[in-house]
């Protein structure tokens, strides 16, 4: 019989390349990762890997034996899932979340959950949607909160599926005594963006294009709380989701944009385990979380 153990790291090595990428995500030693899969190899009876100069890639057979293991995580997990709605048993969820709807949503959610299913454990890491939805994909999260932009879909992964979390404005973000009132206005200004491949990014640039001009960008965080603090200080402008403001808006002026000027959130998990009891219970916290949230903000 196949270790289950070792066709995870076979599935893994698939996915990440190297075996110090591998050690690395699962927290192993690179050897012991190297030992495990030498014992797959010698389980199966048939070459899974190749040395490719100082690196290890699978051999065709190692691809297969991979596709396999994927069928058999899924199988697992769609039992366990199975098992769980017979009796609640105490179990962790894992969530990547983005800086925002972690900001915003996370406190109220873990409330309803303490309130509601006292015997889940939700861990949950701040990470780029597009990080979130592959390491999802990966298993290394069990639920993810994603967003997207009009005109800007995300592309659809036929192993996860998508629920709405509902829809977010943007708005652009100036100091509150600037004499800006559109975005052509702020075609000489400094800009503050996330920063480069993120779809808030390629949006952004897309409406100042749209506005008739190229952005002069001068700074990008991932921390959406710098952008404020540039905005604030009149050093920069931004566009910024409305979520991002559950502090202090004072010394900022929010300009509406023209069209379609919101991002869609959703949350995402594996097709295998979305029927679990946690899952659904985590990802309704976080729907009652943005209606509260959402309803507060009108």
């Amino acid at each position: 019989m196949w270790d289950l153990h070792r066709l995870r790291l076979l599935h893994e090595l698939s996915l990440r390349g190297t075996v110090t990428e591998v050690a690395r995500t699962l927290n192993y030693a690179p050897s012991s990762v190297s030992q495990q899969l030498a014992k797959l190899e010698d389980e199966v009876g048939v070459q899974l890997l190749q040395p490719d100069g100082r690196r290890l890639r699978l051999t065709p057979h190692g691809e297969l034996v991979a596709r396999h293991a994927v069928e058999v995580l899924d199988l697992q997990e769609s039992v366990r899932s199975r098992l769980a709605s017979a009796d609640p048993v105490a179990e962790t969820v894992r969530l990547a979340t983005l800086e925002t709807t972690g900001r915003a949503l996370l406190p109220r959610a873990l409330t309803r959950l303490r309130e509601r299913a006292p015997h889940l454990r939700l861990e949950a890491s701040v990470v780029p949607p597009e990080t979130g939805l592959a390491e999802l994909e990966a298993r290394g999260f069990d639920l993810a909160v994603a967003e997207q932009y009009p005109g800007h879909s995300r592309s659809y992964r036929a192993s996860l599926d998508r629920e709405p979390l509902g829809t977010d404005p943007v708005r652009l973000a100036v100091a509150e005594g600037s004499a800006v009132r559109g975005m052509s206005d702020a075609r000489d200004l400094a800009w503050v963006m996330e920063p480069e491949g993120t779809a808030a990014r390629q949006w952004v640039v897309q409406q100042c294009r749209a506005a008739g001009f190229e952005p002069d960008i001068r700074f990008d965080s991932a921390d959406l709380e710098i952008h404020i603090h540039l905005v604030r200080a009149g050093h920069a402008v931004s566009i910024l989701p409305d979520l991002v403001w559950t502090g202090n808006r004072d010394g900022v002026r929010l300009i509406e944009l023209p069209g379609p000027s919101h991002r869609e959130l959703f949350t995402s998990v594996r097709l295998v385990s979305a029927a679990h009891p946690a899952i659904r219970q985590v990802r309704a916290a976080l729907v009652d979380a943005f209606a509260v949230v959402a309803a507060g903000s009108r």
